[in-house]
């Protein structure tokens, strides 16, 4: 007999959601910041993060809840000095192949005003495969999978003001069925650098990609290829 998902449990139907993962809380700086936690609304407490519906993934690249998981707002922001770290963490991640990514973006102002639009989105950090085979557990993902933690460090020339920050998973284990993963916090850069990534450096999200890049359909079981390319922009370092 077959069962469809009408018949489950709510909790039920939310544990299957959560078995995916989602950032939960931050280090920055070496101060750790709350992050929200899906089907919890009512009880998150103020934080960083903008916040996000559920641990459900996007499947397309040009989908707008691709930016931030559909979050759009957030109460407080985290400063962070040029060149000091930014940690964030999860409680629980799933899937072994595929990359990592780190995206920042300037606001124009305040965050209240800032709503990811515009060709603005750069990358501090990504990794994606170190080592064949595609199937195997040499991705950035696996070391989520492993630690729960993903660290990067902002650049040290970076202007000051105010950015948001995005951590993407893009999960492969599934051929031709990408599975996106990110959340994004505000972050207050503090320091005296100066600079700013521009020209190819520079992405727009959704659609830092065309759904048909090789980074984002590859068949991580079936495919014949040994070398992987993270879909987006080169890492910007400064």
């Amino acid at each position: 007999m077959l069962f469809s998902n009408v018949f489950l449990p709510t909790a039920l139907l939310a544990a299957q959601a959560a078995a995916h993962g989602a950032v939960t809380s931050y280090i920055i700086d070496g101060v750790t910041y709350p992050g929200y936690e899906g089907f919890s609304p009512a009880s998150s407490p103020k934080t960083i993060q903008r916040q996000w519906p559920d641990y459900n993934p996007t499947r397309t690249v040009t989908d707008k809840k691709v930016m931030c998981n559909g979050g759009t707002s957030a109460d407080l922001s985290a400063k962070v000095a040029a060149g000091g770290k930014v940690k964030a963490i999860w409680k629980q991640w799933t899937h072994e192949q595929g990359p990592v990514m780190v995206w920042m973006y300037k606001c124009a102002s305040d965050f209240k005003s800032c709503d990811g639009s515009g060709k603005k989105w750069f990358k501090i950090d990504q990794d994606g495969m170190d080592a064949p085979p595609l199937s195997g557990r040499a991705w950035g993902t696996a070391k989520v999978l492993k630690n729960l933690y993903w660290e990067s460090v902002v650049p040290k020339s970076l202007a000051a003001g105010n950015y948001l920050v995005r951590h993407e998973l893009l999960a492969l284990h599934q051929a031709n069925t990408p599975q996106f993963y990110a959340e994004c916090a505000q972050i207050e850069v503090t320091g005296s650098g100066t600079a700013s990534p521009s020209g190819d450096y520079l992405a727009n999200i959704p659609g830092y990609a065309p759904q048909s890049d090789p980074g984002i359909t590859v068949d991580t079981y079936n495919s014949a290829i040994t070398t992987y390319t993270c879909p987006g922009p080169k890492v910007w370092s400064g």
